[in-house]
């Protein structure tokens, strides 16, 4: 069993909003705006913001599509998190970061929803941490089955949307709340 996490601090965690990661996501500039929105808001309430920014083949380190898309600009003194796995938990700092704030609740945005997102919610709750996916602040693209199939990226947000309202840890809460309405103060709550 985890090490539920003591006290109610929140930190918000934006993943991969990156030029090549947004490109052909699903209504990039409306997440983008919200992933925006929440960065304003945890920073008027003291939130601390943490970025994640993932590299591989795709992204190299450094090249025009590894860079955080325009509308997104850390702040100086805003921790960075440099990964190359989905959960951005994985062979990173992101929980000594989140150790050395104090943080206890991980509140959740940016891409791809399917694997980055999901890999960081469940692995933030398997470390103990409770989890607030801001429900309108990630994406993905469509997945194009080899059968011809398609799913449609705003299931595949749907569905993550409702696992994060339904999944039980011990000790744990875990939700969704839109980023307009996040309370940083509450775990899976909207204001």
């Amino acid at each position: 069993m985890a090490t539920v996490r003591e006290g109610n601090k929140a930190a918000l965690v934006v993943v991969d909003v990156q030029v090549g990661v947004m490109r052909e996501a699903w209504d990039a500039p409306r997440v983008i705006g919200n992933v925006a929105r929440a960065v304003e808001r945890a920073r008027a309430e003291h939130v601390p913001v943490i970025w994640v920014q993932h590299a591989d083949d795709e992204l190299p380190a450094e090249s025009p599509q590894w860079q955080w898309v325009p509308e997104l600009v850390p702040a100086e003194g805003e921790p960075r998190v440099h990964k190359q796995f989905n959960s951005s938990f994985e062979q990173t700092n992101l929980q000594s970061e989140l150790a050395t704030l104090g943080v206890s609740h991980v509140v959740l945005a940016g891409a791809a929803t399917n694997w980055c997102i999901r890999a960081t919610a469940y692995g933030a709750l398997e470390r103990g941490y409770d989890v607030t996916l801001l429900s309108d602040a990630h994406t993905t693209e469509t997945i194009q089955l080899q059968s011809g199939e398609a799913i449609e990226a705003a299931d595949v947000i749907r569905e993550l949307n409702i696992a994060m309202q339904w999944l039980a840890y011990p000790g744990r809460k875990n939700g969704t709340a839109p980023a307009e309405h996040v309370n940083f103060a509450i775990p899976g709550g909207a204001q």
